[in-house]
């Protein structure tokens, strides 16, 4: 963060989809499946996460970040927190504010809290969203509306506060099927106009918003269960997406896109993949 802040910027984030210039991560150091906190794990459990394949694809995807010119700042892994790769849950950044969440799933709690004090010394400005769980997986920012799912990990009175803290924002609470863990893991905004969609996920209501709004490339459920929503906008029409979700690449070239592949199947069996592991703290408005 301080490499930031010496180059005379500041924080900034608007949508999903503006160049990214830099990101927090954090290193599957500790990475494991310790209990199932979700259906991918469930799947996973048995044959669990083999670490030194996950932290050698995280470091590839790391180097692919910076090769587009993303500055890549790391998080210190604690070993008490096994899920600590997926930075994107534990806060967003909205305007020039990290907002920081309150995390829902005891195997989580207390990442926010190692967040919030490596945030402190790096003299930023934070706002601690306690009392009601809401995790960042379920936020999803597209200018002055922001989507935020009601989750196992998100609560309405959570999204009602939300709206209280953001007056000149339209918060749009988004129900959908829990067992999808996050918002991102079943919609995700490409562009101003182009999103990722899991019909399956979504009430008819929920669904035809989006599709009136955005148009969207439908994911399969074979492809959302290797999470082809998650993927993460590097702007310039810039994408990285798994290599197995071979429709959802295909879409996506079919509209001009970039499609930067990278595998990191490893991870992914705990429930996340690259929107769930990047926390962007600065994109350059288009």
């Amino acid at each position: 963060m301080s490499l930031l802040l010496k180059r005379g910027k500041t924080m900034t984030v608007h949508n999903e989809y503006d160049p990214l210039k830099s990101v927090i991560v954090c290193p599957p150091l500790f990475m494991k499946i310790h209990e199932v906190i979700n259906e991918t794990q469930k799947h996973f459990i048995e044959e669990n996460i083999n670490r030194d394949v996950a932290i050698a694809q995280h470091q590839q995807f790391v180097q692919k970040m910076e090769e587009h010119g993303v500055e890549v700042i790391s998080l210190p892994a604690v070993r008490n927190f096994p899920e600590q790769v997926f930075t994107r849950d534990i806060g967003f950044t909205l305007g020039s504010t990290i907002f920081i969440s309150e995390m829902e799933s005891e195997i989580r709690r207390g990442e926010e809290q190692v967040f919030k004090s490596w945030l402190e010394k790096q003299q930023v400005k934070l706002y601690d969203l306690k009392g009601q769980p809401i995790e960042g997986g379920d936020v999803i920012i597209d200018g002055r509306t922001i989507y935020v799912g009601i989750s196992n990990r998100t609560t309405k009175e959570a999204i009602d506060n939300l709206q209280t803290v953001l007056p000149d924002y339209e918060v749009i609470p988004v129900p959908f099927t829990e067992k999808y863990l996050h918002l991102d893991c079943v919609f995700n905004i490409l562009s101003p106009s182009e999103a990722l969609i899991f019909p399956g996920a979504l009430e008819r209501k929920e669904y035809k918003m989006f599709t009136s709004r955005f148009d969207c490339i439908e994911v399969t459920e074979e492809e959302q269960f290797t999470l082809g929503t998650n993927v993460l906008s590097i702007g310039d029409k810039k994408v990285f997406s798994l290599p197995v979700n071979k429709n959802v690449n295909s879409e996506l070239r079919k509209r001009g896109y970039e499609v930067i592949e990278v595998d990191i199947s490893e991870i992914i069996k705990s429930g996340g993949s690259f929107r769930c592991c990047t926390l962007p703290i600065l994109r350059d408005e288009a």
